[in-house]
């Protein structure tokens, strides 16, 4: 693994920045539209996304906003 930091965001966090529901941030996801949640635990239901990620897909619907326009 390299050098870089990353931080994961957790499901409020990635709603608010996204402005998603939570039911379709998991179909998005299921699609393949969205990206992966990353498990935080062995033994626990936690996950997370990564924060760099969910910034690539928000820039991402903001540059096919601004191809329509």
């Amino acid at each position: 693994m390299s050098d870089q930091h990353f931080s994961i965001l957790r499901l409020p966090e990635t709603l608010r920045r996204t402005g998603l529901s939570r039911t379709k941030l998991y179909e998005l996801q299921a699609a393949g539209e969205f990206p992966g949640s990353v498990k935080l635990s062995q033994h626990g239901n936690g996950v997370g996304w990564i924060e760099s990620e969910v910034t690539r897909w928000v820039q991402g619907r903001i540059s096919e906003r601004d191809c329509r326009l």
